[in-house]
């Protein structure tokens, strides 16, 4: 199922159409938070990323190749839901550190940004390195191992930045106790 020739140059089913339809979002999401002005600080992770799968995913889908290597990377996007239900909650005004919810929230937050987000991108840049003399000449694996550096940075800033979130709510906990 992992083998570099299917991960290349094949495309599982429904793999085109669901990176056709992310690449959709992401460029949508980029254009909404630029108008908008919905991102902070100078050099936002949230629009490097989207930058670095429009690029990635738009060359793939146009040559046809590492659509399945693309769609491994989705995984990380569990992780979303996650990220999204926290701000979500502290917008709708439910920030009581103390709530059984919030610790849940907290749990599932960690177990995927581990497992679905950190995990699997480093898998996926192992597997790039491990099967580079596989790759023909071409842009491909200087692209695919680019954006696997550059999520991996990412990964590791957004990492930091929850765990100062962590640590700012389980303060706010004990200034309530």
């Amino acid at each position: 199922m992992f083998e570099h020739e299917q991960l290349f140059g094949g495309a599982w089913l429904g793999a085109y159409a669901s990176l056709c339809f992310s690449c959709g979002y992401f460029a949508y999401d980029q254009l909404d938070m630029l108008l908008y002005r919905l991102y902070s600080g100078w050099i936002p992770g949230i629009l490097v990323h989207h930058l670095i799968l429009l690029v990635c995913f738009t060359l793939a889908l146009h040559r046809n190749v590492t659509i399945n290597y693309l769609i491994l990377t989705l995984i990380c996007e569990l992780h979303s839901i996650f990220l999204h239900m926290r701000k979500v909650r502290r917008i709708a005004g439910f920030g009581d550190a103390k709530s059984r919810m919030v610790k849940v929230e907290w749990v599932l937050n960690w177990t995927t940004f581990f497992i679905a987000r950190f995990g699997s991108h480093i898998l996926i840049t192992y597997k790039l390195v491990a099967d580079a003399a596989k790759f023909r000449k071409g842009i491909e694996l200087p692209l695919a191992l680019f954006g696997m550096v550059g999520m991996n940075l990412l990964n590791i800033i957004l990492g930091l930045d929850l765990y100062k979130a962590y640590k700012r709510e389980k303060n706010e906990r004990k200034c309530q106790e």
